[in-house]
């Protein structure tokens, strides 16, 4: 990864020439490093100035590595420990570990095997900070609201904000589980009405014979089993809002009620001549495309464009991945859990396409507490379509490498152009390239 931040390593060994080779690997991948071979000398520093990684050894004297773990803890705890050991104490630097060591390494070591050891340390390190910046972040933030850091998010969140004010109709357009329902109470409780009811109907999820009378109500006798009068959703919502959730499986013959409505604000009860009417804000949601749905024949032209008034069209979250970390730490803290995540679990999270959106990895979160048992969320706790996804290092061959790498490229960019722009290819490789991996 890269080490453009020059991250700060303090380097403690009582041997001259380890401190030299070690200074020149650490330095080799971008880290500003410290270096010592007086112990107390490196304790006097660590009181001025913080790092963001330490390596110790851990046979020193008058002061050795583990004393100097335990100071550390005390003086910058937000430092990441790393314990150098030689052949033969191993069991000392478990020990260490336990005491809050991230990992040792052992020494005689390789130059190569040092830098690849320091990037996967400093990745853990980052991921570590970045979720505490997180926890900071969301205790500051109203839970209530949705939680976000993406442009494209926000850009959604200050139109709805603009349009709360008022009655007029709103759409909400995206895929399931962007929080559709969760933007339309926004709006709701950022309204004139937030005090009146905020009624909610699903209407894929209602059979399309009893969904006019959930809606408009009934009276008795109006039909087999009407064995007394029913309020209807828009009765029960009278001055505040109601929430059409799943609009696009409306079936034909309610649409044309549900238009009346919109123009008039009036409605019969079935079995009902009387007009009733009733002063209610209408928001509805689909995850269809209600353009397509027009052009079929699916659904009434003159309704839709009665409904799309104002169209709030929610991103899904493969694009704005920038979210994740946030959500993720949310989920955490929604369920209860103090778990820290791995560095493989969490770069998996943040590598994974998430068709599901936001309410996947809720289910994703809430499953992973529950195996962890209240301990570090390990890879292992997430489903089986995550043990691949850590990245290109994770035991992948070349190909797999690319094809990932391909795959995560194409999620980011606008457009195909884009994509081949990123790779540095023409855009008749990425075409190629696409075929062969079936993308």
């Amino acid at each position: 990864m890269s080490m453009a931040a020059r991250a700060s390593v303090l380097l403690v060994d009582d041997e001259q020439n380890i401190v030299k080779t070690v200074t020149i690997g650490l330095e080799a991948v971008g880290f500003e490093v410290a270096a010592f071979t007086e112990p107390l000398k490196a304790l006097e520093t660590l009181r001025e100035r913080s790092f963001d990684l330490a390596f110790y050894d851990l046979k020193m004297s008058p002061v050795d590595g583990m004393e100097l773990l335990r100071e550390t803890r005390k003086i910058s705890p937000f430092t990441t420990v790393i314990l150098m050991t030689a052949h033969g104490s191993i069991d000392s630097a478990v020990e260490a570990i336990k005491l809050g060591a991230y990992d040792y390494i052992q020494k005689p070591f390789e130059f190569s095997e040092l830098k690849l050891f320091a990037e996967k340390v400093f990745e853990h390190h980052a991921m570590k900070r970045e979720l505490q910046e997180l926890k900071r972040e969301l205790r500051e933030k109203n839970t209530g609201d949705i939680i976000t850091r993406s442009p494209k998010m926000h850009a959604v969140l200050d139109l709805a904000s603009q349009v709360a004010a008022g009655s007029i109709t709103v759409l909400i357009q995206g895929e399931s589980g962007t929080g559709k329902e969760m933007l339309s109470r926004l709006i709701h409780h950022n309204s004139p009405r937030r005090e009146k009811p905020f009624v909610v109907v699903n209407c894929a999820a209602i059979p399309e014979q009893l969904l006019e009378s959930e809606l408009f109500g009934h009276v008795k006798g109006s039909f087999t089993g009407a064995v007394r009068d029913r309020v209807g959703r828009f009765e029960a919502a009278e001055g505040g809002t109601v929430f059409l959730d799943e609009i696009g499986d409306l079936a034909l013959q309610t649409q044309v009620k549900l238009l009346r409505f919109l123009q008039s604000k009036e409605y019969e009860r079935v079995g009902e001549t009387e007009t009733q009417k009733a002063d209610v804000r209408v928001i509805a949601a689909t995850n269809k495309n209600l353009d397509d749905a027009v052009t079929t024949g699916s659904f009434r032209e003159d309704l839709f464009y009665r409904l799309n008034a104002v169209t709030l069209k929610l991103p899904p979250l493969r694009d704005r991945m920038e979210d994740v970390p946030l959500l993720v730490t949310h989920f955490l803290r929604k369920f209860g859990s103090n778990s820290e995540l791995s560095t493989d679990a969490f770069m998996a999270l943040r590598h994974y396409s998430w068709r599901g959106n936001v309410r996947e990895l809720e289910n994703v979160i809430e499953r992973a507490v529950l195996l962890s048992h209240g301990s570090e969320i390990q890879l292992q706790h997430l489903p089986e379509q995550f043990q691949n996804l850590t990245g290109p290092a994770n035991h992948m061959s070349l190909e797999e490498a690319e094809r990932q790498h391909i795959v995560n490229v194409l999620r980011i960019a606008k457009d195909l152009e884009e994509a081949a722009s990123i790779l540095d290819i023409d855009p008749a490789t990425l075409w190629r390239k696409r075929k062969k991996f079936q993308l």
